[in-house]
């Protein structure tokens, strides 16, 4: 789940900071069909979801505490 989160953060992010110079990942060429507003929602949904499945996966990496005390 972590390395999931990591490739959404990077496909967000990297959309969002090639969208600010005239550029786009051709898998997402398809989000500003709808505006650019829009498409800025979809960007920061991506990378949302990237950073949700990032903490996910790096609370269930951690020991827990109920563990620790067994």
């Amino acid at each position: 789940m972590k390395n999931a989160g990591v490739w959404l953060m990077i496909i967000g992010f990297g959309s969002m900071a090639l969208s600010l110079i005239g550029y786009e990942f051709q898998l997402l060429m398809w989000i500003d069909n709808w505006g650019e507003m829009v498409g800025w929602g979809i960007r920061g949904a991506i990378a949302v979801a990237g950073l949700v499945l990032f903490g996910l996966g790096m609370r269930e990496q951690s020991p827990s505490k109920t563990a620790k005390a067994a």
